[in-house]
């Protein structure tokens, strides 16, 4: 690897984990808004709608636009998926813990590779198979011995907020042209207007104390993590990206039990290790095949 490749894997690196970072706050912002919840999806989502649109019309000037409009089927999808898994991720946290949410989120990858294979073919290894099962095991063992701190719905949003991001991912690939910034823009603003209809009138009737963490959960948390990730895992490899994002599912449930002593449970403790294990184990599988293969072509 030259020094010039070299220093762009490492600021890649560093910008992805500096993502990782601030995702891994958004449980703990979280629970310091006393707002209901929808009063929080809608004002998330417009702050950090906001934010984006600022950096891009920083970044990219008059071009913006042209990005928006040739954004096509692709990015509004992921869009979408990006609302829901937002707007679950408010909610689930109303039923579920910090690192219950975390650990069933961090399962994107794999039911994106599953989802890669149904609709675009790719191959499906027997380790990515195997992972697959051992991260179902780990998310059954959290649902069957939850004792208390999620219910079903909790679980479920959980599953969404899996499954959003996984098309999210199936989608970015089908679609190669896709700027990401945009679409998650599109997306942060579908959030803010589904939470501000929902909420109604309530919207308004907001602390200043409330505003200041919803500032910190929109502008900070959403808008910097996904600027921080969308310029850094252009210089890294999708395997590794996906292996340094674990880093939030870690801290993010650090962060709560810490600081606010919220205990998932030894179960929880469990399947998560079990649920980390396989995703890690089946990234750092799809890496070193992909560095594999140029041996082999050669």
């Amino acid at each position: 690897m030259s020094d010039s490749a070299a220093s762009q894997h490492r600021k890649g690196t560093l910008l992805v984990v500096a993502a990782a970072i601030c995702w891994s706050l958004g449980g703990l912002i979280a629970r310091q808004i006393s707002a209901e919840a929808w009063v929080t999806v809608g004002w998330r989502g417009a702050i950090a709608a906001i934010a984006l649109l600022i950096f891009l019309l920083i970044r990219d000037g008059r071009g913006t636009w042209a990005h928006f409009r040739n954004m096509g089927p692709g990015g509004i999808g992921v869009g979408i998926c990006f609302a829901a898994a937002s707007i679950s991720f408010v909610i689930a946290l109303q039923h579920a813990t910090v690192a219950l949410i975390l650990v069933v989120q961090s399962t994107a990858p794999l039911v994106a590779g599953l989802l890669a294979w149904i609709w675009m073919r790719e191959s499906l290894s027997w380790p990515r198979v195997a992972a697959m099962l051992v991260a179902l095991g780990g998310i059954l063992l959290m649902v069957a011995k939850a004792e208390g701190h999620a219910d079903a719905l909790g679980m479920i949003l959980s599953g969404v907020i899996a499954v959003s991001f996984a098309v999210a991912t199936v989608l970015t690939r089908r679609y190669s042209h896709v700027r990401m910034t945009p679409a998650t823009c599109i997306g942060t603003a579908i959030m803010g207007v589904i939470g501000f209809v929902m909420a109604g009138a309530e919207a308004l009737d907001v602390s200043s104390g409330d505003l200041f963490y919803l500032f910190l959960f929109g502008a900070v948390q959403l808008a910097v993590g996904l600027i921080l990730f969308t310029t850094g895992a252009r210089l890294i490899p999708a395997a590794e990206a996906a292996l340094i994002s674990l880093v939030e599912t870690v801290l993010g449930a650090f962060w709560v039990f810490l600081f606010l002593g919220e205990n998932p449970g030894i179960y929880a403790l469990y399947g998560g290790a079990l649920v980390l294990g396989a995703v890690a184990g089946n990234t750092l599988y799809d890496q070193r095949r992909a560095q594999r293969q140029p041996l082999n072509a050669a």
